[in-house]
C-alpha cells in the first residue's frame, strides 16, 4: 500500500461532553450549535482537507514536501489561529441568537484545542469514504490525552517541532513528555493559543440581522430532533 507524507491536525472542542450532558433536554440545539462551530472551524482551515468529523473534533490533513519542516509548523500555527477565531465568532453568534434555551445561551465554556503531527499515511476507501491509516494517524490521536491544563492550546509532536537549522523561526513552545498508549514515551511541545492569536475581546458582537438569521438557523437545525422525539413521547402516553 502506497504511503505519503502529510501534516495531521485535529481540532477538538473542550467541554463538549459536559455541555451535551447538561443540555440533554434541548439536545437538538446543543448538537446543532456544536455542528455549526465545527463547520466554521473546518472552513477556516483552507490549506487542509477534512478527513472526518469525530464527534466533538475535526480530523484534517495536508500533503507536504518532506523537506519543508519549518514551513509545516508555520502552516499548522496559521491554520490554528484562523480556526480558533472562526470557532469563537460562531460560538458568540450562537450565544447571542434570540433563542433562550440553555444550549444557545451557555456556550461560553466551550473551548478549542489543537494537536498536530507529521508522518506517513496510507489511504483506504471503505464504503466510498476515504480514511487515513497508519501508525502516525494513531499517534496524533493519542496526543489528545495529555497532562496540559491550559484550556486552549496548540500541541505538536517532536517530529513537527524539531527546528533543525532554522530554530529562530519557531515559536517559543513549552516542552512536555507524554506516555502514548502503544507507542511509549515521547517529547511534545505546546503553547497557549492566546500567545499567537489576536485577543478574543476584539471580536465584535454580531449585528441584529445576523442574530435573527442565527436564531432562524438554530430553530431549523433543532427541528429534526424535536420531530424524532414526538413518536416516542406519544407512545409513552
Amino acid at each position: 500500500m502506497a504511503t505519503r507524507r502529510v501534516l495531521l491536525l485535529i481540532a477538538d472542542i473542550g467541554g463538549y461532553t459536559e455541555y451535551m450532558q447538561f443540555h440533554r433536554s434541548v439536545l437538538g440545539h446543543a448538537e446543532a450549535a456544536t455542528r455549526r462551530m465545527l463547520d466554521k472551524v473546518v472552513k477556516a482551515a483552507r490549506d487542509f482537507d477534512l478527513i472526518e468529523i469525530e464527534g466533538d473534533a475535526a480530523f484534517l490533513s495536508r500533503e507536504i514536501d518532506g523537506s519543508d519542516g519549518t514551513e509545516s509548523l508555520a502552516t499548522v500555527m496559521q491554520a490554528a489561529v484562523a480556526m480558533h477565531r472562526a470557532f469563537h465568532e460562531q460560538r458568540r453568534l450562537v450565544q447571542l441568537n434570540m433563542c433562550p434555551c440553555g444550549s444557545c445561551t451557555q456556550t461560553s465554556e466551550l473551548k478549542l484545542k489543537f494537536v498536530a503531527h507529521v508522518g506517513e499515511v496510507a489511504t483506504q476507501t471503505i464504503k466510498r469514504r476515504r480514511k487515513l491509516v497508519g501508525v502516525d494517524v494513531i499517534y496524533v490521536h493519542r496526543l489528545l490525552k495529555n497532562p496540559i491544563d491550559t484550556a486552549e492550546y496548540v500541541l505538536v509532536s517532536e517530529e513537527l517541532y524539531r527546528p533543525g537549522d532554522d530554530a529562530a523561526s519557531h515559536p517559543v513552545m513549552e516542552e512536555v513528555m507524554q506516555d502514548l498508549e502503544g507507542i511509549g514515551r515521547v517529547r511534545t511541545h505546546f503553547l497557549d493559543i492566546e500567545d499567537i492569536a489576536a485577543p478574543l475581546a476584539s471580536l465584535p458582537d454580531p449585528s441584529w440581522p445576523r442574530r435573527i438569521g442565527g436564531t432562524v438557523g438554530m430553530v431549523g437545525l433543532g427541528l429534526p430532533h424535536i420531530l424524532r422525539r414526538r413518536p416516542a413521547t406519544a407512545s409513552a402516553r
